[in-house]
C-alpha cells in the first residue's frame, strides 16, 4: 500500500478543516499533518516548494526551504520516533513580517537542546549533517520542548534577499 498524501484544503478530502492550505495572497499559510512515514516526504517537498515559489521565492531559495524541511522531517522520523512510520507530524508555514515561518511539531522523544547539533565537519562520514544543513539554509532554527511531550521546531527565512545563504536580517533571532 502506498503512502497517503498529506491532506491540505487543496485536497477536496480535507473539507473537515483538519488540514488547510491557504495560498491566496491575503492569507499566506500552509498547514499539513502527515504520518512519520518517509514515503510521505516527497509530497511534502512538492507542496512546500509550490508554496514558497507562490510567495515569490526564487527556485534556489525555495530549494533551500525544501531541503531544510526535508532534513528536519527526516530527523523527527529517525530520532523522535525511532523510525516508527505511524506517528503524527504537524507542519505549518506562515508569512509574517516578510518572513516565512516554518513550524514542525512532533510528539516523540524530546532531546535536550544541548544535544541537538551537527557533528564536526572534519569528521568525514555519511549522516549527522541535518542540523548543519538546516542552519545554512534558513535564517534561524530553534528547538523548543513542548510541555505535553515532543518538540516544536521553528525555522525562519526572509522573503527579502532570499537567495542569500543566511540573511541575518529581520528573521534571524
Amino acid at each position: 500500500m502506498g503512502a497517503e498524501t498529506p491532506r491540505t484544503n487543496n485536497d477536496p478530502a480535507g473539507d473537515d478543516g483538519t488540514f488547510m492550505s491557504e495560498s491566496a495572497p491575503m492569507n499566506r499559510t500552509l498547514r499539513m499533518e502527515i504520518q512519520s512515514d518517509p514515503a510521505e516526504l516527497k509530497s511534502v517537498r512538492v507542496e512546500v516548494e509550490s508554496f514558497a515559489r507562490a510567495l515569490g521565492m526564487t527556485e534556489h531559495a525555495a530549494g533551500k526551504v525544501v531541503l531544510a524541511m526535508d532534513e528536519a522531517l527526516t530527523n523527527i522520523i529517525r530520532h523522535a520516533y525511532d523510525g516508527a512510520a505511524d506517528r503524527p507530524i504537524e507542519i505549518d508555514l506562515a508569512v509574517r513580517d516578510a518572513c516565512l515561518h516554518v513550524t514542525l511539531r512532533d510528539y516523540g522523544r524530546q532531546a535536550p537542546r544541548a544535544t541537538i547539533h551537527s557533528r564536526d565537519l572534519s569528521d568525514v562520514r555519511p549522516g549527522g549533517l541535518g542540523v548543519h544543513i538546516m542552519t545554512k539554509c534558513m535564517d534561524s532554527v530553534d528547538y523548543q520542548p513542548a510541555p505535553d511531550g515532543g518538540t516544536t521546531l521553528i525555522m525562519t527565512k526572509s522573503l527579502r534577499d532570499s537567495d542569500n545563504e543566511r540573511t541575518n536580517g529581520p528573521c534571524h533571532d
